[in-house]
């Protein structure tokens, strides 16, 4: 079950369906031409200036492309420009498949660092191991390369071999691999005890597929009448395509709105409804959440928050309530343009305000200390709750106690706004912990009730 969309409402990525969006007017139709050719004739003669007197020489394409990502950054946050290789890089990404071999990569020492191998592709069956370092590629070394093309030279058509040069503590040697579809893989789960555990990272297009194959493994594992409950985990999980999120949230739902969507036009907004069918078949549900939380995490812990279906715990999400809409444009680059707000179904717009948690639960008790966290609200031009335009002084009336939050559109560590959060005194996961104590707490309830 998904639902046909150009939408995505994420931190990073932002398409679903990519399609081309119809021309739109250079100019307005309310007279103001005038204005129109007066400002683009005062564009023209600053770029001519700078051509003609800027200290260095500089390419067109660069301040072409800088005055149109300038003007949209403007705008707020998460409207942007991307070159072609950024746009190639988004589609890849959402679709969550590519063809390649299967290791997580980082630059260390002018060298290709293996952090990890996904399993099940070549690099795995190859036994490339973490902290293995990449030298060379078909014979060429990658001193010199940046991360991304190092990346770009191990990616390829499926079928296609590549030749790498591996050092491991003092050993070096060479590993043929043959490129693969390797699947980003967004969901993940295990089982404590007889409580079902199941985490999002990413609401990429595997993510509802992922979803019913993790509950179905998990039905198997403990026997579908011993589940005491589940916990969807969709904390650090910075959003995805609205489909995914619709779809997620449709699992767990058997009837009633999901979510709609507005624009400046009355005849563009969207209403999303769910389908008979609850995956988990009325079992308990929590949902865990933190300030790293956001846009599609939001829609989904906000339909079931709604609907009274889950219990959401942890700490108030990031707000980000927008719609982007992706726009290819020539030359293979494309626009990311907010085009919509979305709501819950009870018609709340979580816009610089988040989802707040039913219980309140901080990652840890034990210490409390300073770190540096940012909110949409907190974003320079972000929009407000409500209106139309950007408000850069929106900031979120509460103050519960935020997790860690990932910017938005870059998928990089917020700035700073110094909220009081607490911190671990240990690996525990506190906030699993508890979530794992409630289930527990509602099985014995519905024991000592029969």
């Amino acid at each position: 079950m998904t639902h046909a969309s150009l939408k995505r409402i994420g931190s990073g990525i932002l398409a679903g369906a990519l399609a081309f969006a119809a021309p739109l007017p250079v100019f307005a139709a309310d007279g103001s031409d005038a204005d129109t050719f007066k400002y683009l004739s005062l564009f023209g003669d600053v770029f001519e200036r700078v051509k003609s007197d800027y200290v260095d020489e500089v390419s067109d394409e660069k301040l072409i492309e800088a005055a149109i990502s300038g003007m949209l950054s403007s705008l707020d946050p998460h409207s942007s420009y991307m070159n072609k290789d950024s746009f190639s890089d988004m589609r890849v990404q959402t679709k969550g498949e590519f063809g390649g071999l299967g290791i997580e990569v980082t630059l260390e020492d002018g060298a290709i660092k293996v952090v990890s191998p996904i399993e099940d592709t070549p690099a795995f069956k190859a036994g490339l191991q973490p902290n293995d370092l990449i030298i060379a590629l078909d014979g060429e070394p990658v001193a010199g390369l940046d991360l991304q093309a190092a990346v770009d030279k191990m990616r390829g058509p499926v079928g296609t071999d590549i030749k790498l040069t591996v050092k491991r503590g003092d050993q070096t040697f060479d590993v043929s691999l043959t490129r693969d579809v390797v699947k980003i893989r967004s969901v993940r789960h295990e089982t404590y005890g007889d409580v079902g555990y199941i985490r999002i990272t990413s609401f990429n297009e595997q993510a509802e597929p992922g979803l019913l194959d993790a509950i179905s493994d998990i039905k198997k594992k403990i026997g579908e009448n011993k589940v005491e409950g589940y916990i969807l985990d969709l904390r650090f999980n910075p959003g995805g395509l609205l489909d995914q999120a619709v779809a997620v949230s449709d699992a767990f739902l058997d009837s009633g709105e999901i979510v709609s969507t507005r624009s400046r036009r009355n005849d563009n907004a969207s209403r999303f409804n769910a389908t008979p069918g609850d995956v988990i078949g009325g079992k308990p549900l929590v949902v865990l959440i933190n300030g790293g939380s956001a846009s599609a995490s939001e829609i989904v812990s906000g339909a079931l928050q709604d609907h009274h279906r889950a219990v959401i715990m942890g700490t108030r999400s990031f707000g980000k309530g927008s719609v982007q809409t992706i726009i290819p444009l020539s030359g293979g680059s494309a626009l990311r343009l907010t085009t919509q707000r979305y709501y819950t179904p009870s018609g709340r717009s979580i816009q610089a305000k988040g989802i707040e948690p039913d219980i309140n639960v901080p990652q840890a008790h034990l210490e409390e200390v300073t770190l540096n966290i940012q909110r949409e609200g907190d974003l320079k031009g972000a929009l407000d709750v409500d209106n139309k335009s950007g408000n850069p002084a929106a900031k979120p009336t509460d103050a519960a106690a935020p997790a860690d939050a990932k910017a938005p559109a870059t998928g990089t560590t917020a700035p700073a706004t110094g909220e009081p959060v607490t911190k671990p005194a240990s690996d525990e996961d506190y906030q699993l912990m508890r979530a794992i104590d409630l289930l527990h707490g509602v099985a014995l309830f519905k024991q000592s009730a029969n």
